[in-house]
């Protein structure tokens, strides 16, 4: 693995790329709003969740299988298995307009043949057609989900920047966990169970007052 690669990866997956993610919570406003979400301890619990049932481990797994994907007819399936796979409109906007995003900048920058594609599925694809390798994509990609996530947190609840971080450290070993069993996951793996987040997004496409899209 270069450091050109590993590089690349980190500024695909920086918070100065111009995807959006700050802009999205993944429902996680309306949890707070609801009560569901009330503290630092709360958060990380919601958070595990959706790694291990959740929409970070779905990610994870059409990531996979994008970098893998041998055809463009199998990219095709699994982009609109990503799309069909969002339990509401706002999560579905969330990763399609991250994705064309992603995909305009990418193009642009780097070259790459990219169609709008949702959002893991994108940055699957191109980290694939710049030799990057897949665990370190999986990987620094959860990385990344997770830490909006706490910052959008940070935004919501009473939680330190110094609290926050551990938070995020404490994370590790589930996260490598998702992503070592994602590596050789197909589209047959994908289920979601952190009803609750679902719900919340769901929820949150009619919440009054709002400062994130999703």
């Amino acid at each position: 693995m270069s450091t050109e690669a590993t590089l690349l990866l980190m500024q695909w997956l920086s918070p100065a790329y111009p995807v959006g993610a700050f802009a999205y919570s993944h429902g996680l406003e309306c949890a707070v709003a609801e009560g569901h979400v009330r503290d630092g301890n709360e958060l990380s619990r919601w958070l595990t969740d959706l790694l291990t049932h959740g929409g970070a481990r779905s990610d994870a797994v059409l990531l996979s299988c994008a970098y893998r994907a041998e055809t463009a007819a199998d990219l095709s399936e699994i982009d609109a298995t990503a799309r069909a796979f969002c339990p509401s409109a706002e999560r579905l906007q969330e990763t399609d307009l991250q994705g064309a995003a992603f995909c305009r900048t990418t193009a642009a920058t780097w070259g790459n043949d990219l169609s709008q594609l949702t959002y893991p599925v994108a940055v699957g694809c191109a980290a694939r057609q710049h030799d990057i390798p897949l665990d370190l994509t999986v990987q620094m990609y959860l990385h990344a989900f997770l830490a909006n996530l706490i910052a959008a947190g940070q935004r919501l609840l009473a939680l330190g920047q110094t609290d926050a971080q551990q938070r995020l450290s404490a994370l590790s070993p589930q996260l490598r966990d998702t992503a070592g069993a994602a590596l050789s996951c197909t589209l047959d793996d994908l289920f979601g169970a952190s009803f609750a987040a679902d719900i919340a997004s769901m929820r949150h496409e009619t919440q009054y007052s709002r400062i994130f899209r999703s």
